[in-house]
């Protein structure tokens, strides 16, 4: 009995977001706010009061936020965080004597009931608040509390002991006895606003010569860069910079065999001009890289390296450390399967090693090398196939000293484990977006994105295409698929990214039967035209403009999908958070035919009346149309353009004109109003 609290009466339960029963930390980027709801509630019909408690990891104290009551005992606060790194928080809740005096005294009085006892009561809770309170607010109170004593007119004072002034000095100086506290201080990851907003550009460096024949270097790379940032991208992202292996070696079209030239999969990590810390001789020195790294940022962008945990037999670690290999009855190493797939080029670490301590330190440091010479995005290559335990740890122990460094999941796998990686610590996921094509698909997909417990810690990044995977929708669909596709990608998620010149110029030949590039670029130099001009190449960048300037497009998480009968055509909002900023999007997903029907624009989620006129300006082809009310017709031909963005605002009945703000176009796509 002594260690129970009898006089606590408060339940606190149900707390969201509490991921894993409070095991793993929900996310956010700074400036993002984090929505705490619960249950709070008593025995008795007693008043509750609630609030949230948070604090920076490296703050004493803890801030406050009065939570608000819902209904059927469900309570909200929220806060913004305004620094990196890991956030505490939790929710107290105790009874309000007080309040509940309130609420009698003015049922009492409006039932022409005597109050005077009543009026002593609230004089008591006054003089009990002002042993607590500060000078100037012991005055006050007591005051207060002899008005009450000597009440001259109980409709005054009811008035007034239930007002404004007398509440909030309350709610400040009021003893909150008997708090229940909830059971867990729950954590919140805060990471850059690069994590929740970034637009990613793959390419091989050995494919960036512009001269036929020639392997690419990081001066050629440097050479891309205002191409590429024409283009919008933030975020260049390398496949493995590191010496291929030659024992093994894949040639052409992934044949097990090479011809001699042949470069091999930048995935066969290591040789003998070194390992993971080293650079194919080929593409430059390390201070060439640091001067890409250094230039890139001049442009506005990033370089994100591939952090691929696995070995060619020619890999240093092979002889060096045998020990974090798995080795075959006969002698040989095992080498990487997913049957019936075989890597006969790649050796998988093995995680079960008994020397797994140094095994982990080893790769801590290959990712702090990395870090030293500015990179601080890693996509992270089959980080599934690793023990999830390496992984929560080493990303802790980077960010305990770089809280900016971003990690990217590249696991196309069971949700589950999607899902645990996102919770021990990757700032970003691939997804199944890439095979997402119906109406209800795409639909289904969102909303468990954005409407379960996902969006608590699961930041998705939306990729049509990689390097490994081209999708069938893309090679059956051909320039009109490569545009919906990429405008749907880059405006359904905040975070997205493509598999460069292949994108731009529609390169669709796949290996008969499979979703693989056939010819595949992981198997050889390529020579691309990087100048040409493609109608891919104009909406790509068009898009990345248009999501620069349009906060509605800067989140992942504000989309409400509206309705047509036509299940060719697919229709969503997206707003800011102030709703000034309101797009719509219209897509055709059929690329071989013209589809047409009436959309249901979602004019309730956008707070927008349901009979208003308003203007729709699309910024892809820059028309514009007067709608009205919810339903309005739309037709969009695949091969001119199959996608409306519309810019939502409201119309200037006397010009017949927009009035919005232009500073939500792009510079050069201003109208004439």
């Amino acid at each position: 009995m002594e260690q129970l609290e009898g006089t606590k009466r408060i339940v606190i339960e149900n707390v969201k977001p509490e991921i894993n029963c409070g095991r793993f930390p929900a996310k956010r980027v700074v400036g993002e706010e984090l929505v705490v709801t619960a249950d709070v509630f008593a025995d008795g019909h007693d008043e509750v009061k609630a609030r949230l408690l948070y604090r920076h990891s490296r703050r004493k104290n803890w801030e406050a936020v009065p939570m608000q009551f819902l209904g059927n005992d469900r309570w909200q606060a929220a806060f913004t965080p305004d620094a990196m790194g890991r956030y505490e928080y939790t929710i107290e809740g105790w009874v309000d004597h007080f309040y509940t005096w309130q609420k009698g005294l003015k049922k009492k009085f409006e039932a022409n009931q005597d109050v005077t006892v009543e009026l002593q009561i609230g004089a008591q809770l006054l003089d009990a608040a002002a042993e607590n309170a500060k000078p100037g607010q012991q005055k006050r109170l007591r005051k207060w509390a002899e008005q009450l004593r000597n009440s001259h007119s109980h409709a005054e004072d009811v008035s007034f002991a239930t007002g404004h002034d007398v509440s909030d000095l309350m709610d400040a100086c009021c003893d909150k006895q008997n708090v229940t506290t909830y059971d867990k201080v729950l954590q919140l990851d805060v990471e850059r606003k690069k994590a929740l907003f970034s637009a990613w550009y793959e390419f091989f460096p050995r494919s960036a010569a512009h001269e036929a024949g020639r392997h690419g270097t990081f001066q050629d790379c440097i050479r891309l860069l205002p191409r590429i940032a024409e283009m919008g991208f933030d975020t260049i992202y390398l496949p493995p910079i590191h010496p291929i292996g030659r024992a093994f070696r894949k040639g052409k079209n992934n044949s097990v065999t090479s011809e001699p030239g042949e470069p091999g999969s930048p995935w066969a990590i290591g040789a003998a001009e070194g390992g993971h810390d080293a650079i194919l001789p080929e593409l430059g020195t390390l201070d060439d890289f640091r001067t890409f790294v250094h230039q890139a940022r001049e442009h506005g962008i990033e370089v994100a390296l591939d952090f691929a945990i696995q070995c060619s037999p020619d890999h240093p670690y092979v002889k060096e450390h045998p020990q974090w290999f798995k080795w075959r009855p006969d002698g040989t190493v095992q080498y990487a399967e997913n049957p019936p797939k075989k890597y006969q080029d790649v050796l998988p670490v093995n995680f079960e090693t008994e020397d797994w301590p140094n095994l982990w330190r080893e790769l801590r440091r290959v990712l702090f090398h990395w870090i030293e010479q500015g990179v601080f995005v890693f996509r992270v290559d089959n980080p599934h196939t690793k023990a999830f335990s390496f992984w929560e740890w080493v990303i802790a122990e980077v960010h305990k000293e770089y809280p900016q460094v971003i990690f990217l999941s590249e696991a196309f796998t069971r949700p589950r484990v999607m899902e645990r990686l996102a919770k021990i610590g990757f700032t970003q996921s691939y997804t199944y977006y890439t095979w997402r094509n119906s109406v209800e698909e795409i639909k289904e997909y969102m909303q468990q994105l954005t409407q379960s417990e996902l969006r608590e810690y699961f930041r998705p990044n939306f990729w049509p295409n990689t390097p490994d995977i081209l999708p069938y929708a893309l090679q059956e669909g051909g320039e009109p698929t490569h545009i919906t596709r990429v405008v749907m990608a880059a405006t359904l998620s905040s975070n997205y990214g493509l598999y460069g010149p292949v994108y731009e110029f529609g390169i669709n030949q796949a290996v008969p039967g499979k979703e693989e590039y056939y010819d595949s670029e992981k198997y050889e130099v390529k020579h691309w035209d990087w100048g040409k001009l493609t109608k891919i190449r104009e909406v790509i960048t068009l898009i990345n403009k248009i999501r620069k300037v349009n906060p509605a497009l800067q989140t992942t998480w504000n989309i409400e999908f509206g309705d047509c009968e036509n299940q060719a055509i697919l229709c969503y909002a997206k707003w800011s958070s102030d709703f000034r900023n309101k797009i719509f999007v219209v897509v055709n997903l059929d690329p071989h035919h013209t589809q047409s029907g009436w959309v249901k624009v979602p004019l309730w989620r956008l707070k927008m009346d349901s009979d208003q006129q308003y203007l729709v300006h699309d910024l892809l082809t820059e028309r514009k149309y007067t709608w009205t009310g919810e339903f309005n017709y739309v037709e969009l031909r695949p091969h001119e353009m199959p996608v409306h963005v519309f810019r939502i605002g409201e119309a200037n009945p006397g010009m017949g004109h927009d009035n919005l703000d232009d500073n939500w176009l792009p510079n050069d796509h201003h109208t004439n109003h």
